[in-house]
Protein backbone atom coordinates (compact mmCIF):
# COMPACT_ATOMS: atom_id res chain seq x y z
CA UNK A 1 0.00 0.00 0.00
CA UNK A 2 1.12 3.42 -0.69
CA UNK A 3 2.76 5.30 1.81
CA UNK A 4 0.26 7.89 2.49
CA UNK A 5 -2.84 5.43 2.12
CA UNK A 6 -1.22 3.61 4.18
CA UNK A 7 -0.90 6.35 7.03
CA UNK A 8 -4.57 7.55 6.51
CA UNK A 9 -6.00 3.89 6.94
CA UNK A 10 -3.72 2.95 10.19
CA UNK A 11 -5.14 6.40 11.34
CA UNK A 12 -8.64 6.08 11.03
CA UNK A 13 -8.25 2.01 12.49
CA UNK A 14 -6.83 3.68 15.80
CA UNK A 15 -9.37 5.88 15.90
CA UNK A 16 -11.90 3.42 15.42
CA UNK A 17 -10.27 0.99 18.19
CA UNK A 18 -9.49 4.15 20.53
CA UNK A 19 -13.25 4.86 20.23
CA UNK A 20 -14.31 1.36 21.16
CA UNK A 21 -12.20 1.57 24.05
CA UNK A 22 -13.11 4.62 25.43
CA UNK A 23 -17.10 3.09 24.92
CA UNK A 24 -16.33 -0.11 26.34
CA UNK A 25 -14.60 1.55 29.59
CA UNK A 26 -17.50 3.69 30.27
CA UNK A 27 -20.08 1.47 29.78
CA UNK A 28 -19.08 -0.73 32.48
CA UNK A 29 -18.20 1.84 34.71
CA UNK A 30 -14.92 2.65 34.28
CA UNK A 31 -12.47 5.65 32.81
CA UNK A 32 -11.03 5.08 29.63
CA UNK A 33 -7.93 5.83 30.99
CA UNK A 34 -7.56 2.68 33.06
CA UNK A 35 -7.22 0.67 29.76
CA UNK A 36 -3.96 1.29 27.45
CA UNK A 37 -3.56 -0.06 23.96
CA UNK A 38 -0.71 -2.56 22.81
CA UNK A 39 -0.83 -2.09 19.05
CA UNK A 40 -0.06 -5.66 17.86
CA UNK A 41 2.33 -4.76 15.06
CA UNK A 42 3.92 -8.38 14.75
CA UNK A 43 4.46 -9.74 10.81
CA UNK A 44 3.71 -6.17 9.85
CA UNK A 45 6.36 -3.81 8.64
CA UNK A 46 8.41 -1.09 10.11
CA UNK A 47 6.28 1.30 7.40
CA UNK A 48 2.99 0.35 9.11
CA UNK A 49 4.60 1.30 12.66
CA UNK A 50 5.61 4.42 11.51
CA UNK A 51 1.92 4.91 10.46
CA UNK A 52 0.98 4.31 14.17
CA UNK A 53 3.54 6.65 15.50
CA UNK A 54 2.09 9.09 13.10
CA UNK A 55 -1.24 8.48 14.55
CA UNK A 56 -0.08 8.52 18.05
CA UNK A 57 1.05 4.99 18.81
CA UNK A 58 3.37 4.67 21.64
CA UNK A 59 3.37 1.15 22.51
CA UNK A 60 3.87 -1.84 20.39
CA UNK A 61 3.63 -5.73 20.98
CA UNK A 62 5.46 -8.28 19.06
CA UNK A 63 5.42 -11.98 19.06
CA UNK A 64 9.63 -13.17 18.51
CA UNK A 65 12.45 -10.89 19.17
CA UNK A 66 13.92 -12.26 15.44
CA UNK A 67 11.13 -10.14 13.82
CA UNK A 68 11.04 -7.40 16.51
CA UNK A 69 14.17 -6.35 16.69
CA UNK A 70 15.14 -4.75 13.54
CA UNK A 71 12.00 -2.55 14.12
CA UNK A 72 12.57 -1.99 17.39
CA UNK A 73 16.15 -0.49 15.80
CA UNK A 74 14.06 1.41 12.90
CA UNK A 75 12.84 3.83 15.73
CA UNK A 76 15.83 4.92 18.16
CA UNK A 77 14.63 8.20 18.74
CA UNK A 78 10.80 7.60 19.32
CA UNK A 79 9.62 7.38 23.03
CA UNK A 80 8.01 4.10 22.23
CA UNK A 81 7.06 1.52 24.69
CA UNK A 82 7.68 -2.17 23.61
CA UNK A 83 5.99 -5.60 25.02
CA UNK A 84 6.83 -9.07 23.96
CA UNK A 85 3.75 -10.52 23.88
CA UNK A 86 4.71 -14.41 22.52
CA UNK A 87 5.98 -17.31 24.14
CA UNK A 88 9.34 -16.89 25.40
CA UNK A 89 11.68 -20.34 25.18
CA UNK A 90 14.36 -19.91 27.82
CA UNK A 91 17.28 -19.64 25.32
CA UNK A 92 15.95 -16.57 23.85
CA UNK A 93 16.10 -14.85 27.21
CA UNK A 94 18.87 -12.89 26.82
CA UNK A 95 17.48 -10.97 23.90
CA UNK A 96 14.20 -9.67 25.78
CA UNK A 97 15.85 -7.44 28.82
CA UNK A 98 16.90 -3.83 27.50
CA UNK A 99 15.34 -4.53 24.28
CA UNK A 100 11.69 -4.92 25.79
CA UNK A 101 9.89 -3.28 28.77
CA UNK A 102 7.23 -5.67 29.27
CA UNK A 103 6.75 -9.62 29.21
CA UNK A 104 3.45 -10.86 28.57
CA UNK A 105 3.97 -14.61 28.49
CA UNK A 106 6.26 -16.12 31.88
CA UNK A 107 5.35 -19.18 32.82
CA UNK A 108 8.19 -20.83 35.02
CA UNK A 109 10.73 -20.19 37.58
CA UNK A 110 13.55 -21.04 34.89
CA UNK A 111 13.14 -18.46 32.68
CA UNK A 112 12.31 -15.91 35.01
CA UNK A 113 15.76 -16.92 36.62
CA UNK A 114 17.61 -15.96 33.17
CA UNK A 115 15.55 -12.95 32.52
CA UNK A 116 16.41 -11.11 36.09
CA UNK A 117 20.03 -11.81 34.97
CA UNK A 118 20.22 -10.32 31.99
CA UNK A 119 18.35 -7.58 33.37
CA UNK A 120 20.70 -6.99 35.98
CA UNK A 121 23.44 -7.15 33.32
CA UNK A 122 21.98 -4.60 31.46
CA UNK A 123 20.89 -2.30 33.74
CA UNK A 124 17.20 -3.06 32.68
CA UNK A 125 13.97 -3.26 34.34
CA UNK A 126 11.46 -6.18 33.12
CA UNK A 127 7.74 -5.62 33.83
CA UNK A 128 6.43 -9.11 33.81
CA UNK A 129 3.02 -10.78 33.11
CA UNK A 130 2.37 -14.44 34.20
CA UNK A 131 -0.11 -16.20 31.30
CA UNK A 132 -2.36 -18.11 32.44
CA UNK A 133 -4.37 -20.44 30.24
CA UNK A 134 -7.36 -19.75 31.81
CA UNK A 135 -9.51 -22.33 28.65
CA UNK A 136 -7.11 -24.93 29.82
CA UNK A 137 -6.41 -25.87 25.73
CA UNK A 138 -3.27 -27.93 25.49
CA UNK A 139 -2.46 -26.51 22.32
CA UNK A 140 -1.93 -23.17 24.06
CA UNK A 141 0.98 -21.83 26.46
CA UNK A 142 0.19 -20.63 30.31
CA UNK A 143 0.24 -21.88 33.20
CA UNK A 144 -3.62 -23.61 34.87
CA UNK A 145 -5.18 -21.24 36.90
CA UNK A 146 -4.49 -23.40 40.21
CA UNK A 147 -0.80 -23.43 39.26
CA UNK A 148 0.02 -19.34 39.25
CA UNK A 149 -0.45 -18.62 42.96
CA UNK A 150 2.56 -21.58 43.75
CA UNK A 151 4.16 -20.28 40.63
CA UNK A 152 4.32 -16.77 42.59
CA UNK A 153 5.22 -18.24 45.80
CA UNK A 154 8.28 -19.74 44.13
CA UNK A 155 8.66 -16.22 42.01
CA UNK A 156 8.93 -14.20 45.56
CA UNK A 157 10.95 -16.74 46.89
CA UNK A 158 13.51 -16.20 43.99
CA UNK A 159 16.49 -13.27 43.67
CA UNK A 160 14.77 -11.41 40.53
CA UNK A 161 16.15 -8.41 41.11
CA UNK A 162 15.54 -6.70 37.92
CA UNK A 163 11.75 -7.84 37.32
CA UNK A 164 8.77 -6.55 38.43
CA UNK A 165 5.57 -9.03 38.70
CA UNK A 166 2.73 -6.74 37.43
CA UNK A 167 0.06 -8.62 36.65
CA UNK A 168 -1.52 -11.74 34.63
CA UNK A 169 -2.12 -12.20 30.86
CA UNK A 170 -4.79 -14.72 29.12
CA UNK A 171 -5.95 -15.35 25.94
CA UNK A 172 -9.98 -15.81 25.58
CA UNK A 173 -11.62 -18.81 24.41
CA UNK A 174 -11.99 -18.82 20.51
CA UNK A 175 -14.45 -19.52 18.81
CA UNK A 176 -16.75 -18.22 21.43
CA UNK A 177 -19.87 -16.02 21.96
CA UNK A 178 -19.93 -13.29 24.17
CA UNK A 179 -21.09 -15.27 27.31
CA UNK A 180 -18.40 -17.49 27.25
CA UNK A 181 -15.65 -14.32 26.73
CA UNK A 182 -16.85 -12.98 29.87
CA UNK A 183 -16.80 -15.90 31.95
CA UNK A 184 -13.31 -16.74 30.89
CA UNK A 185 -12.04 -12.90 31.31
CA UNK A 186 -13.72 -12.71 34.61
CA UNK A 187 -12.51 -15.71 36.06
CA UNK A 188 -9.26 -14.18 35.24
CA UNK A 189 -9.81 -10.85 36.86
CA UNK A 190 -11.04 -12.92 40.13
CA UNK A 191 -7.46 -14.81 39.91
CA UNK A 192 -6.07 -11.85 39.72
CA UNK A 193 -7.44 -10.23 42.50
CA UNK A 194 -6.84 -12.99 44.79
CA UNK A 195 -3.40 -13.22 44.01
CA UNK A 196 -2.90 -9.68 44.82
CA UNK A 197 -4.62 -9.92 47.98
CA UNK A 198 -3.27 -13.03 49.09
CA UNK A 199 0.67 -11.94 48.23
CA UNK A 200 0.44 -8.21 49.10
CA UNK A 201 1.54 -7.50 45.94
CA UNK A 202 0.80 -3.52 45.28
CA UNK A 203 2.44 -3.58 41.92
CA UNK A 204 0.21 -6.28 40.77
CA UNK A 205 -2.37 -4.57 39.43
CA UNK A 206 -2.41 -5.17 35.27
CA UNK A 207 -4.84 -7.36 33.28
CA UNK A 208 -3.33 -8.18 29.68
CA UNK A 209 -6.35 -9.44 27.84
CA UNK A 210 -8.45 -8.74 24.88
CA UNK A 211 -7.77 -9.04 21.26
CA UNK A 212 -9.06 -8.05 18.30
CA UNK A 213 -12.14 -9.82 18.36
CA UNK A 214 -12.76 -9.60 22.02
CA UNK A 215 -11.33 -6.73 23.70
CA UNK A 216 -14.54 -4.90 24.49
CA UNK A 217 -15.06 -7.84 26.34
CA UNK A 218 -12.09 -8.04 27.97
CA UNK A 219 -12.41 -4.32 28.93
CA UNK A 220 -15.70 -4.80 30.58
CA UNK A 221 -14.63 -7.46 33.01
CA UNK A 222 -11.23 -5.13 33.71
CA UNK A 223 -8.73 -5.43 31.30
CA UNK A 224 -5.72 -3.35 32.01
CA UNK A 225 -3.88 -3.95 28.79
CA UNK A 226 -5.48 -4.98 25.38
CA UNK A 227 -3.55 -6.18 22.83
CA UNK A 228 -4.92 -5.47 19.30
CA UNK A 229 -3.28 -6.25 15.68
CA UNK A 230 -5.44 -6.68 12.43
CA UNK A 231 -8.05 -4.21 13.86
CA UNK A 232 -5.53 -1.41 13.43
CA UNK A 233 -2.99 -3.32 10.72
CA UNK A 234 -4.85 -5.13 8.99
CA UNK A 235 -5.29 -9.61 9.00
CA UNK A 236 -2.11 -11.41 8.76
CA UNK A 237 -1.11 -14.45 6.64
CA UNK A 238 -1.92 -16.79 9.32
CA UNK A 239 -4.83 -17.09 11.99
CA UNK A 240 -5.27 -15.81 15.76
CA UNK A 241 -2.48 -16.19 18.02
CA UNK A 242 -2.14 -13.65 20.62
CA UNK A 243 -3.40 -9.86 18.86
Amino acid sequence: METTALRATIAANLAHVRQAIVDAAVASGRRADEVRLIAVSKTHPAEAIAAAIAAGQRVFGENTAQEALPKIARFPDEPLEWHFIGHLQSNKAKLVPGNFGWLHSLDNLKLAERLARFARERGAILNILIEVNITRDPARHGVAPEAVAPLLDDLLRADLAGLHLRGLMAIGPYPAGAAEQQAAFAAVRELHDACRTRFALAEFTELSMGMSGDYRAAISEGATLVRVGSAIFGERDYGRSRG
